[in-house]
């Protein structure tokens, strides 16, 4: 008898159950849920197309059944063109809590703005925001939770800010007791690794908590088998983790994200400039926000006419834009993917140096953000020194060589 014929006879099964067998019929209901899904997802196995660990509903249903779960989830967090909480549910997963992380549950919200508690308008569920002044769930948040999952997708930087809520919440595990299971997905900056080495000494913040460069090379998965294995959880606790990875995907892969992961990450280009464009969050410098190509453009209004400007106005995803209203002269990379400027494998920081060496108001064109994102002082003092980007860069391969070392440990791709 095959996969397929088992299920249906385990639905056969069901009619012979009277009105009062309601336990075992829901039990047979479940049981048949779950070996349908097992099948879906061997009979994509042997295609292509790339599964993301959410899809494998056969690999981490069983793994919750008869416990109490808790979701860390947002837009992002979909199985085909449903939410991954509304399937789970349908699936017969015992849902008791939603995690939300910045930007939020459902809905997205702007960059930084608050992100309130509540109830989920759709299923009921709790909703509790870990974003804003809470940032990790309390001891009584996970009373009665047996299982913790998690399903973000992330864009493969240091600064995005899911990396940093998933450490914590892994942390709260680990000090609680509960299984924390990451649903992996694709990482579309996986390619390659670069950037300043963080330095936690001083440095350590919301969006930078361990010793990684800018573009770490991981998905999610393997980051937290990282941050388990390398003890930088708070005290060095250890997660009960599990990781349902991802198939068909390697890190040569280049993954076309089918949801955008934040309200100023539109596109591909965005996303794969991001990484290199991040860095003028910290400057005089607008990188689009409030325009319809965030992350695309770079400009402030001192700088030079270079025959490209625009105006950032208050718009879906930048409540109140830097420079808002102020025409802003600079950069134009919205072609920058079909210009071949993106996807590379290294980060381009020649924008940002150029950027510094046009600006007519140097000691301004810095503020105190800058530090952060980059991880230290040194890239700001090597910029205003006059260094090049190639002289810059040759100064961060100690630290990448030593990271590549211990990423190489983690790593669940080829």
């Amino acid at each position: 008898m095959d996969g397929f014929t088992d299920s249906f006879a385990i639905l056969r099964g069901f009619s012979n159950f009277t009105e009062n067998d309601d336990i075992m019929k829901n039990l047979f209901i479940l049981t048949f849920l779950v070996m349908t899904a097992g099948l879906a997802c061997s009979a994509d196995k042997n295609d292509n197309r790339h599964m993301t660990g959410a899809e494998r509903t056969g690999e981490y249903l069983p793994l919750i059944e008869g416990k109490t779960v808790a979701v860390v989830a947002n837009q992002t967090s979909t199985v085909g063109g449903a939410h991954l909480v509304d399937t789970m549910l349908s699936l017969g997963a015992n849902i008791r809590l939603i995690f939300a992380p910045e930007h939020g549950f459902r809905d997205l919200a702007d960059a930084g703005a608050e992100i309130t508690s509540g109830t989920d308008p759709v299923t009921g569920i709790n909703v509790l925001s870990l974003y804003g002044n809470k940032k990790k769930p309390a001891a009584e948040d996970l009373e009665g939770i047996d299982v913790v999952i998690f399903d973000i997708q992330d864009v493969g930087t240091r600064f995005y800010t899911y990396l940093t809520t998933m450490c914590y919440v892994m942390e709260a595990c680990a000090e609680n007791g509960k299984q924390f299971i990451v649903l992996d997905r694709p990482n579309p900056n996986g390619y390659y690794v670069d950037g300043p080495i963080l330095d936690t000494a001083g440095y350590s913040s919301f969006v930078g908590i361990h010793p990684i460069p800018v573009v770490h090379g991981m998905t999610l998965g393997e980051y937290a088998g990282m941050v388990n294995g390398e003890g930088w959880l708070a005290k060095g606790v250890k997660c009960d983790l599990k990781v349902i990875q991802c198939e068909n995907y390697t890190h040569a892969t280049m993954y076309e994200l089918p949801v955008i992961p934040s309200p100023n990450l539109p596109n591909m280009n965005s996303i794969y400039l991001y990484p290199s464009l991040c860095f003028a969050e910290g400057t005089v410098l607008s990188c689009g926000r409030g325009t319809e190509f965030p992350f695309q453009v770079l400009g402030a209004p001192k700088m030079p006419d270079s025959g490209f400007s625009f105006t950032p106005q208050p718009a879906f995803g930048a409540s109140n834009p830097k420079h808002n209203g102020v025409v802003c002269y600079g950069f134009d990379l919205r072609n920058a993917r079909a210009d071949g400027l993106v996807p590379k494998p290294e980060m381009n920081i020649g924008w940002i140096i150029d950027s510094y060496n046009a600006y007519p108001e140097k000691e301004s064109f810095f503020n105190g953000y800058f530090d952060t994102l980059a991880g230290s002082s040194t890239l700001r003092e090597q910029i205003i020194k006059g260094m090049t980007a190639e002289e810059i860069r040759a100064t961060w391969k100690e630290g990448l060589d030593r990271f590549m070392v211990v990423r190489s440990k983690y790593l669940l791709y080829d």
